[in-house]
């Protein structure tokens, strides 16, 4: 299976998977992730809604692109601040950019953390679909930490990771000049760290720094995981 068909399986197979145990239900309110692994996880849902394996579904989405996917879909989305959520989810679904043996994630490729992060974090259960290429031994090495940081303390901030032993880039837009501005308005840092971090120890560490947002590692729940191989098959980690 190519890349693109290991993701696909993966979110096919964990949608069908969670609603033969229960976790995915008619009504039920649902977090929608962002990217290429979440989003056939959303048409999926969608069909079923429609279907009315699981209708009356109410979304939180996590970006103004998975918002836009809903609207095409016809799933209705609110705010997490609404009546009809209530601030807290029965579940989240969503993709990651890396995934260590521990089930702790780096997020944020799509810029998109700091809703992602609010959404799994307010999830009763938290599922997460990737491919084999997302399965790493440690966190940070390969694919950079995004850190998303207010205009004014760039600087501040990246000086502050440096002295971690971060190197840090200022993400630049695609077919835009300029920063990569997140929904939220922010911009993103994406960091390196030449020697492997402990990831729940940094994603407090980073956090308290002065002008930080939010930033890419999700260690607090653990996800229960379903992974593409190239063989055709779905490694399932953790249990919800």
């Amino acid at each position: 299976m190519t890349q693109t068909e290991q993701k696909e399986r993966a979110a096919i197979y964990a949608v069908h998977a969670l609603l033969a145990e229960g976790l995915l239900f008619p009504g039920m309110k649902i977090g929608l992730g962002t990217g290429s692994t979440a989003a056939p996880a959303i048409r999926e849902i969608a069909r079923l809604a429609q279907s009315g394996a699981l209708a009356g579904i109410k979304a939180a989405a996590t970006s103004f692109q998975t918002e836009i996917l809903c609207e095409e879909l016809g799933i209705p989305v609110y705010s997490l601040n609404s009546r009809q959520l209530g601030s807290s989810l029965d579940a989240a679904i969503d993709g990651a950019d890396e995934i260590d043996p521990q089930n702790r994630l780096i997020k944020g490729g799509g810029a998109a953390l700091l809703r992602e992060k609010i959404v799994a974090y307010s999830a009763k259960r938290f599922v997460v679909v990737a491919d084999e290429t997302k399965a790493v031994a440690s966190l940070g090495a390969a694919f950079p930490l995004p850190v998303e940081v207010v205009a004014e303390a760039r600087v501040s901030v990246a000086a502050r990771l440096r002295e971690t032993g971060a190197s840090c880039v200022l993400r630049e837009g695609v077919r835009k000049c300029g920063p990569v501005i997140t929904d939220s308005g922010n911009m993103i840092l994406d960091c390196r760290w030449q020697c492997p971090v402990d990831p729940a120890e940094y994603e407090a560490l980073i956090n308290a720094i002065a002008g930080v947002v939010e930033n890419g590692f999700f260690t607090r729940r653990q996800p229960l995981v379903f992974i593409g191989k190239a063989d055709g098959s779905v490694e399932v980690r953790g249990s919800a």
